[in-house]
């Protein structure tokens, strides 16, 4: 009898909190008996999930636009009797008045800006980002790296008259005015190695910072010096952010526009003296849009080939730099 009214005591309140619990969860009761969860409707987050959609499928439908552009205007260009795809490729001659249309002119001198650019852009780049990450104290790191980052906001063409204005007259000072052009991608590729160069810097130092100060330490503990920690073990374990790094500063310099466009010249030229001037293939983009080229001509068409073209080197180049990353990527716990 005890038993039996103790358990009508507390009965009540068990099944009263029984039914706080569904409630609070929103649940429902099914003829069987068991307890089916539903889920409470919530409009704000819907409403932020499709903004977030949205704006992915921008980026998405903006990339599939550029390029249905770019293949249409293309096309027209190909499909003219004129143009000959093996003669576009391997053609040595681009005189799209005359009915020339090789594209290693452009192609060459395009090619030939980057590995001057680089050819500065990488051992500084690497240089101040392993001072930045292994010696630099935390003030001189805070007061440096903005510093150096200032100059990813100059104006590209504000690059491209230092280039015309001073690297030429320099260059020009060294090895003589007989041997330098005033127009040349020699000065042209300098100045886009100091244009990319904080982008190179920051991508690597970030890198090098990533990894763990465990490894600096071991190897410290072993009698290793800095310059053999930061040269043998914190360069080595980063070498994915690295190669990323350098291979967006490649794309980077393949798309530059002004500073080649003001500096490196504005004639096709088939050459391989960085002291004369040749033609980009941005450049011969810049100068024909902004002249008297007629819609629908050879002309015009022209540059959507060759931006066509750009594109792929570009897309080549994110390609290689994502499987770099993703074959030397070290994981630390």
């Amino acid at each position: 009898m005890l038993i039996d009214e103790f358990m009508a005591y507390i009965t009540p309140p068990i099944n009263k909190l029984n039914n706080d619990s569904t409630s609070a969860h929103n649940s429902s009761v099914d003829s069987t008996g068991s307890i089916s969860l539903r889920r409470r409707s919530r409009p704000g987050e819907n409403l932020i999930r499709g903004f977030l959609f949205s704006c992915g499928a921008v980026s998405i439908l903006t990339t599939v636009g550029i390029v249905y552009e770019l293949g249409k205007e293309a096309l027209a260009f190909f499909l003219t009797p004129e143009v000959n795809l093996w003669e576009f490729f391997t053609g040595t001659k681009w005189q799209p008045q005359i009915q020339e249309f090789g594209i290693l002119p452009l192609v060459n001198a395009t090619l030939a800006t980057t590995f001057y650019a680089m050819l500065i852009a990488i051992p500084l780049g690497l240089s101040a980002a392993i001072y930045l990450s292994e010696y630099a104290t935390p003030k001189a790191h805070n007061i440096l790296k903005p510093i150096l980052e200032v100059l990813a906001g100059i104006p590209t063409v504000v690059y491209g008259y230092f280039a015309l204005t001073f690297m030429t007259p320099l260059l020009r000072q060294i090895f003589g005015n007989d041997i330098v052009s005033i127009y040349n991608t020699a000065s042209a590729g300098l100045v886009m190695g100091i244009l990319i160069l904080p982008l190179i810097t920051s991508m690597s130092e970030d890198a090098l910072s990533a990894v763990p100060h465990s490894l600096r330490e071991a190897a410290f503990a072993i009698g290793a010096t800095r310059v053999e920690v930061a040269v043998k073990i914190v360069l080595p374990a980063a070498i994915s952010g690295i190669a990323a790094a350098i291979i967006v500063g490649l794309s980077r310099a393949i798309g530059e526009t002004m500073i080649v466009a003001i500096a490196a010249g504005s004639g096709p030229n088939f050459t391989f003296n960085p002291f004369k001037s040749a033609e980009t293939m941005t450049g011969y983009i810049v100068r024909i849009s902004g002249g008297d080229v007629s819609y629908a001509s050879i002309d015009y068409n022209s540059i959507f080939a060759i931006g066509l073209l750009l594109f792929f080197m570009t897309l080549t180049l994110n390609i290689i730099s994502q499987r770099i990353v993703r074959h030397f990527r070290e994981e630390y716990e």
